[in-house]
């Protein structure tokens, strides 16, 4: 993770994969952004990999920016993390305008309830249900 500063933009470049353990890099990203911050570009072109996991974690930043004031742009979705979004969303068919959809505040909402379902349905299903019992994503 990468934070530059330009005048009242903020340019976060991620790189590698959005994880479970991508959580507090992508906390700390926010940290240190001067008051007087108005825009959040987060760049995912260096990002190969993303999970659902990942993908909550993105969406908690994106809502904590907007929180603190800060207009979000998502940019850089690489096809392996724009595809999982997709799978998440139900979006059917080809996913190269899924980074797209996902500056609308109703599909971030939609996205991030259906990926915590998602993981909320795994952790409560593994170690007790036999294997092929978990609904395909």
């Amino acid at each position: 993770m990468d934070t530059q500063q330009r005048g009242e933009s903020v340019l976060v470049s991620a790189n590698g994969e959005l994880d479970e353990e991508a959580g507090a890099t992508l906390r700390r990203s926010l940290d240190g952004i001067p008051a007087d911050a108005r825009d959040l570009l987060v760049d995912l072109y260096g990002v190969v990999a993303m999970d659902r996991d990942g993908l909550l974690h993105l969406l908690d930043l994106h809502r904590r920016a907007e929180s603190a004031g800060l207009r979000v742009l998502v940019t850089g979705w690489q096809p392996q993390p724009q595809q999982v979004m997709a799978q998440i969303a139900g979006i059917p068919g080809p996913s190269a305008a899924t980074g797209e959809r996902y500056a609308l505040a109703g599909f971030r909402r939609l996205i991030e309830q259906r990926a915590q379902a998602s993981r909320d349905m795994v952790g409560f299903t593994a170690g007790w249900l036999p294997p092929g019992w978990l609904p395909r994503a």
